[in-house]
């Protein structure tokens, strides 16, 4: 893989062209990994799972302590309790119980992923830098604005270098639309948004997390 340096134009928050940045080529070079990239998701989607379901056995129903007719001479079938799995009421059988979803990715695959879907978001030409993103008021009429001056309509995850509270209020009714701070930069967040849209800061912090 080279090691050449990427540029990308670098805009104002009203699309307007101020120069160029340096992109990592070992970030935004990384070659297309699209089972890797699915892998990455898998985790993500498995780790957001709460994994509380739970239903009880027979031994956890209420009641059911005594047998209920005796076993021979009735001409009814053999029966230990009236919480039995067969009967109305009774215990389930391989039902769930609370447990972790979580899948292990291992750190360096996580990382190559994310590689991989940010350099996926540059090629197809969906990737904008910005020297700074802010609003005047946490409204989402000024982020609508925002993103209608950046041509960014059908959708965009907004990677900031920190958070910024008035900018995720301003964009949490919006549903295409995500902000999130680069330490929570993820491949499923990067590869749901049509568009990619970073901070000068959050590209610096994200190429330092993933060795760019």
């Amino acid at each position: 893989m080279s090691e050449a340096t990427l540029t990308a134009p670098l805009f104002s928050q009203t699309r307007v062209q101020i120069g160029t940045v340096e992109l990592p080529a070992a970030v935004f070079s990384e070659p297309s990994r699209r089972h890797l990239m699915y892998e990455a998701v898998l985790a993500y989607l498995a780790g957001a799972r709460r994994g509380t379901a739970s239903t009880k056995t027979r031994g956890e129903v209420r009641g059911g302590g005594r047998k209920p007719w005796r076993q021979k001479g009735t001409g009814r079938a053999r029966v230990g309790s009236i919480r039995s799995p067969l009967w109305v009421g009774g215990g389930t059988v391989f039902g769930p119980k609370p447990r972790s979803y979580e899948v292990n990715l291992p750190k360096q695959a996580r990382r190559v992923a994310l590689r991989s879907a940010l350099a996926t978001k540059f090629r197809a030409g969906l990737f904008m830098v910005l020297d700074r993103l802010a609003l005047p008021e946490p409204k989402t009429k000024h982020m609508v604005e925002v993103l209608k001056t950046l041509q960014l309509g059908d959708g965009a995850l907004v990677v900031l270098e920190g958070r910024d509270r008035a900018l995720e209020l301003a964009s949490r009714n919006l549903k295409a639309v995500k902000v999130i701070a680069a330490q929570a930069l993820n491949v499923h967040d990067v590869l749901r948004y049509r568009h990619l849209v970073m901070t000068q800061g959050a590209l610096a912090e994200s190429a330092r997390r993933l060795g760019g």
